[in-house]
């Protein structure tokens, strides 16, 4: 009971906070606005420091790339997996939320009545762009000066996988820009744990705030979005591990993944954790024949980087926003934005504490959402936190399998039998 404590313990001080903050706001009603300065609070430090922190902890992962273990072609099938299995997820993600809407029809209208206080930003008059300047304008900016905004996050991350880029090319000389960069990521990274710790009391008043102005039909909207999730969990866990497991080395792929699942399944569960399953997953890859140097890189490297289930919860919060803010989301562009960004949500989120803070701020930056409903897919990601992880974590186990497949070839399995006897 301790250790189970002390896995969730901010997951379970994060819930009890928006659980006295929910039912504040349902008792108090509009009054409970009286604590929204202390959730302002909250936001404001977050958005403070997000621009150094995505810069640091992206560039530096990038720039230290070139200190791995792994040969270029192992490094482009991890790319290739990677970016397949999360893109799919994200289309699978979308295909869900447009079967179960996760607020319920019935609960739309009356909390689009109550939204009138929050306002989607104006998005820039583009009709005059073409296609390829909409492009240059949505990954680059003209002045440095404009990306040391949040409104620009798309255009840091560019310039920050470019900065890391280009420090790595750079080898010994960039070592001390490397190291600097690696620095730097330690501390926003710490500094964002210290704010974390005000993220219950911060959370939970403006959560009480917005219950007492949108009512209490938000939470019903809550509860129907776990059950989405834990469906869409439920098919990808059984059902797509499975499959990439058949592609990966046949029958015998598929006996020899969920043979060995178990045990990075239920260490992801325990801890909600991707870095604290890593020794269990590389135990379980080990076991199911996956080559030393192949485990050794893509297991550390998708525990930062490779997110099913965070991707899943980007195109729920995403599309739990637009159902609120009445925004159209069955325009193939829409879906095209929702699917894109859930990708890079799944992504970023990765080797960012807190909660996925800092993939929900991007959701906000590029849609045009205010920054005042951030409270409101925070909570998604608490409640998500527990499924979320396990397809993120045990998915990576799959991964290498498939990676395996490719770099090996079809008989690896085999040979790994044999090698075995």
């Amino acid at each position: 009971m301790k250790k189970f404590v002390k896995n969730y313990r901010f997951t379970l001080s994060l819930l009890l906070a928006i659980i006295i903050g929910g039912t504040a706001g349902v008792v108090f009603g509009p009054d409970a606005a009286v604590v929204k300065p202390f959730g302002d609070l909250f936001l404001n430090l977050m958005f403070m420091i997000i621009v150094p922190l995505v810069f640091f902890s992206i560039a530096s992962a990038i720039a230290s790339m070139d200190g791995m273990k792994r040969l270029g072609k192992i490094m482009g099938s991890i790319f290739v997996v990677f970016l397949v299995t999360a893109l799919l997820s994200a289309v699978v993600g979308m295909v869900g939320v447009t079967i179960f809407n996760p607020i319920g029809e019935e609960n739309v209208d009356m909390i689009k009545d109550s939204m009138e206080a929050y306002q989607v930003e104006e998005q820039p008059d583009v009709e005059d762009v073409t296609l390829l300047g909409q492009l240059v304008n949505t990954f680059t900016v003209p002045d440095f000066s404009l990306m040391l905004s949040k409104s620009n996050m798309l255009q840091l991350i560019v310039f920050s996988i470019l900065f890391g880029l280009a420090t790595a090319l750079a080898k010994e000389k960039g070592k001390p820009m490397a190291n600097f960069l690696s620095s730097g990521s330690a501390v926003m990274m710490k500094m964002v744990s210290i704010i974390m710790y005000y993220a219950p009391i911060g959370l939970g008043c403006y959560f009480a705030a917005i219950i007492g102005d949108l009512g209490p039909q938000l939470l019903s909207g809550y509860a129907r979005t776990f059950a989405l999730y834990m469906l869409i969990t439920v098919i990808y866990y059984f059902g797509f591990f499975t499959l990439y497991a058949f592609i990966a080395g046949g029958r015998n792929g598929v006996k020899v993944f969920w043979r060995n699942a178990a045990e990075p399944s239920v260490t992801a569960l325990a801890t909600c954790s991707s870095a604290a399953s890593i020794p269990a997953n590389l135990n379980a890859v080990n076991k199911m024949g996956v080559p030393k140097d192949i485990a050794e890189t893509i297991i550390p490297l998708g525990a930062n980087t490779h997110k099913d289930g965070s991707v899943f919860g980007g195109v729920v919060k995403i599309v739990f926003l637009f159902a609120l803010f009445g925004k159209d989301m069955t325009s193939l562009s829409s879906i095209a934005a929702i699917i894109a960004v859930s990708f890079l949500v799944g992504a970023v989120m990765g080797a960012i504490p807190g909660g996925g803070m800092i993939g929900e701020m991007l959701i906000l930056s590029v849609f045009g959402f205010p920054p005042e409903v951030l409270p409101i897919i925070a909570v998604i990601s608490t409640i998500i936190d527990a499924p979320a992880t396990l397809l993120n974590s045990t998915g990576n186990t799959v991964c290498a399998m498939l990676v395996t497949r490719i770099v090996e070839g079809k008989d690896w399995l085999k040979k790994q039998v044999a090698i075995a006897k």
